[in-house]
Parts: structure tokens; C-alpha cells; sequence
């Protein structure tokens, strides 16, 4: 069975047209607020960082700024870290990961690095609890030249220019991700999107080119000691991926166009929690995503 056959929108075989995509965002749902769940942050943490609006969206749905957080003292002796979050706006731990990081643990840091911190990149697609933005684009597949997606094309123009050390990119594994965003993405291209087993636990994703397989050990080991980690499957795999060591598989960042390969850091990883499982909380997968941070930093801190 095809993606396309599970989905209410579209036709098998036929990729959608704008009539297809004006129906998917029609669907579309308001289901929670940026500025109550974000905005609202960003006063008590102006007193650490400073705040950047470095861009804003006007959808129909509304206008959207995009703010960044700095550190005080940005001083050029410093490597630079940057930590993204919401860049799949359904991925909540990742948003408020960032968040929590910035209010409670990167205090530790500013003597070490200069670090900024984009806490929410789609917006809309957070308060719609989605994974596209309404253009029925994948913004965490669109970071690259002339890029389609607002979203990517905003953080591009903020980081450039920049060299960083490290970037980590918060995000999430969900059960919406076989029973809404795969069929929706086949339905969309046309093509068919076998389900996978979701993983039941936290796990990274390196970069193929630049695997930094000390580092994904280095946040695994932070990381569990707040969660647990991913198991790969019967096939030695997560989400299709040969593992390369516990809780860490590799993707090509920059061919793919994802968020992880926006910048020439030397240290990548993208972060997976799994908000789903009987063993977690929102409380523990935040918790997670601060702890993925911080084992990141400590290491490339000693090296």
C-alpha cells in the first residue's frame, strides 16, 4: 500500500498542485500559542542573552517574528555554538529544550563559548503542531541556496558569515510521524513511505561527512542519565538507519538539506527524543534535550 492510499488528500500516483495544498492547510488548526508558550520567555531571559528579532513570517495566519539569543559578551577568541530549536514545529521538547537550556544552564557557559540559541524556527508549525510550513514545505529539508522554506532561508541569513565549533538541532521522533507526516509526505511527492518501527527512547543523528562519533558518545552518556536510549531494531537499525554505536545513526546533513548541515561546524548532531513512550514525560524529554546540551558542550570544552 502507498503512502498516497492512507491519506484524505491527493490522488495515488499524481503529486500535489497548489488546489491539493490549499486543501491541507485548510485543514490546518490553531492548537497553541507562540507568543504565550515563547514570546513570553523572552523578557526574564533578556537579563542573560542578548535578544535578536533576525526575522519575520507573515502567513495568512498572522505575522510571526523570529528571535535569537546571544550571548552578552560576544567575543571574537571564542568558538561559537549554535543550538536550534522547532525547526519541526511539532517537536515540542525541542522548543522548550532550548528554552529551559538558556534559563537554567547556559549561565555556565558564557565564559567558554559564545553561544546562540534559536528557540523556535517555525513558529506556525508550532502552534499547528506540524511538521511542514503552510506552504506544505519541510523546512528541516530545505536549508540550502534559494531555499523554499521562509523558515530555512531566515536562519541562514543570521548564521551567515559565522563560524561555529558545534551545532546541535533539537528535535523529536513522534507515533504522528507514521500516522500523519510519512503518509502526508507521500501523498504530497507521490511516492510510497513504508512505515518504521518508532524507536523507544532518545537517540543522534551524525553527520556522514563529519560523524564526530565522540561527541554522539558524549551526549548519549549525558543524556542517559536523565532518560533512556533508543534500542535499534531486529535489523540493527533506527528509523532505517544502520546504527554506528548506541543510540547514534548518520545522515548525509548537507544533501539532504537539513538543519544540522546548515553550517561548516566541526561537531554536529541532531538530537531524537521519543515524547511517546510509557517510560517519559514533557517534564523528562525537556530534561533530555538540556542534557544532550550540556554533554555537548562539556565535551568540546576539553578538547
Amino acid at each position: 500500500m502507498t503512502a498516497n492510499n492512507a491519506y484524505p488528500i491527493g490522488q495515488v500516483g499524481q503529486k500535489w498542485q497548489d488546489n491539493e495544498k490549499a486543501q491541507w492547510l485548510a485543514v490546518q488548526k490553531v492548537k497553541r500559542s507562540y507568543a504565550d508558550d515563547v514570546l513570553s520567555q523572552l523578557d526574564v531571559l533578556a537579563s542573560h542573552f542578548d535578544i535578536e528579532q533576525y526575522a519575520s513570517l507573515d502567513y495568512a495566519a498572522g505575522t510571526y517574528p523570529l528571535f535569537s539569543l546571544g550571548s552578552p559578551s560576544w567575543d571574537k577568541s571564542k568558538p561559537n555554538v549554535l543550538i536550534t530549536g522547532g525547526v519541526h514545529g511539532y517537536e515540542t521538547s525541542g522548543v522548550f529544550g532550548a528554552l529551559r537550556f538558556a534559563a537554567s544552564a547556559a549561565k555556565a557557559y558564557h565564559d567558554r563559548f559564545n553561544l546562540m540559541i534559536v528557540p523556535c524556527v517555525s513558529p506556525w508549525a508550532y502552534e499547528t503542531i506540524n511538521r511542514w510550513n503552510p506552504l506544505a514545505i519541510d523546512p528541516n529539508r530545505s536549508f540550502y541556496a534559494n531555499s523554499p522554506a521562509p523558515e530555512s532561508a531566515a536562519l541562514m541569513k543570521l548564521v551567515s558569515g559565522l563560524d561555529f565549533l558545534m551545532h546541535i538541532d533539537l528535535h523529536e521522533t513522534t507515533d504522528t510521524d507514521n500516522s500523519e507526516f510519512r503518509p502526508a509526505l507521500g501523498a504530497r511527492d507521490a511516492v510510497e513511505h513504508k512505515e518504521w518501527a518508532i524507536p523507544d527512547g532518545f537517540y543522534t543523528v551524525g553527520d556522514t561527512l563529519k560523524p564526530s562519533p565522540e561527541l554522539q558518545k558524549a551526549i548519549i552518556e549525558s543524556v542517559e542519565k536523565v532518560t533512556h536510549i533508543a534500542p535499534a531494531d531486529a535489523s540493527r537499525r533506527i528509523i532505517g538507519e544502520l546504527i554506528q554505536q548506541k543510540g547514534v545513526i548518520n545522515y548525509a546533513t548537507k544533501a539532504l538539506g537539513l538543519c544540522a548541515g546548515l553550517t561548516d561546524a566541526e561537531f554536529v548532531s541532531t538530537t531524537e527524543v521519543y515524547p511517546d513512550s510509557p517510560k517519559v514525560d514533557a517534564e523528562n524529554c525537556i530534561q533530555a534535550q538540556v542534557a544532550a546540551i550540556t554533554g555537548a558542550l562539556d565535551f568540546v570544552a576539553d578538547i
